[in-house]
């Protein structure tokens, strides 16, 4: 389980604000809200990519703050929103550098297997030789979520995972994620926008307004009309389909307007 209290964190004003949350293990939690509601800085803070003003974040009864850098390395992975290399290295290269804590650069016989898990997993193998500068967009962020991958830590962090994806490529990668859960007890947590994806895929989900949680819980207690109004300042309309809750959100005049 990860753990956080009193989180904190102020550049001009509090981007974070004494926030509490908990991440339960084997699970996939989604964090979701309005821009500027400070989801990526709680992901960075967790992973310690940015420090924290004030608060604690536990890692399975661990302060972050009291492991080292390659310990951290082994039981959490984090992606983040904007990736960029200059190298000019294959796929099957960028996605072996997610097993350096292990192997410091020597691959061995079972950091193999991992990359080759990997690349299989997000349907990288036929193109693995391939330069990542010669990739679409979309085809790239597969590559660093098979980075992610190859790393092996109980928790991965995704920050905007679905960036550069389109329908079929987002769908794909939530499948897979969903896949890590049930078949390598992996715990997930995404910051994610789109909150259709986050009702259809999550066991949970954090909702992010200002700073501070507005709510959090089971999806199914965070995806209903009022909950969503207060978070986005928004009428949305829930349907039901096949079980899972739907978010429509679009505007009355417009449809009235395209009608008369």
């Amino acid at each position: 389980m990860i753990k956080v209290e009193g989180l904190t964190k102020t550049y001009h004003h509090k981007v974070v604000d004494e926030v509490d949350i908990e991440i339960k293990k084997g699970e996939i939690t989604s964090i979701i809200g309005p821009n500027g509601a400070g989801k990526s800085t709680v992901l960075a803070m967790v992973s310690r990519l940015i420090d924290k003003d004030n608060g604690t974040i536990m890692l399975d009864d661990q302060d972050i703050a009291s492991l080292k850098s390659n310990e951290m390395a082994k039981k959490l992975a984090i992606l983040k929103q904007s990736n960029h290399t200059e190298l000019k290295i294959s796929v099957r290269q960028l996605v072996s550098f997610g097993r350096f804590p292990y192997s410091k650069g020597n691959l061995k016989e079972d950091d193999q297997a991992m990359i080759e898990q990997a690349l299989h997993y997000l349907g990288l193998t036929e193109i693995q030789d391939k330069y990542l500068s010669e990739l679409s967009g979309g085809q790239r962020q597969r590559a660093y979520i098979a980075m992610t991958i190859a790393q092996d830590t109980e928790y991965i962090l995704l920050d905007e995972p679905l960036n550069n994806l389109d329908m079929k490529h987002s769908v794909q990668i939530m499948k897979i994620l969903r896949r890590l859960v049930k078949e390598m007890n992996k715990t997930i947590v995404i910051v994610i926008h789109d909150i259709n994806f986050a009702s259809c895929y999550s066991d949970r989900i954090i909702a992010l307004k200002e700073g501070k949680v507005a709510v959090a819980g089971l999806k199914n207690d965070v995806i209903n009309e009022h909950v969503l109004r207060h978070i986005y300042d928004l009428e949305i309309k829930i349907q039901e389909i096949n079980g899972q809750r739907i978010c429509v959100y679009y505007d009355d005049e417009i449809h009235y307007r395209s009608t008369n």
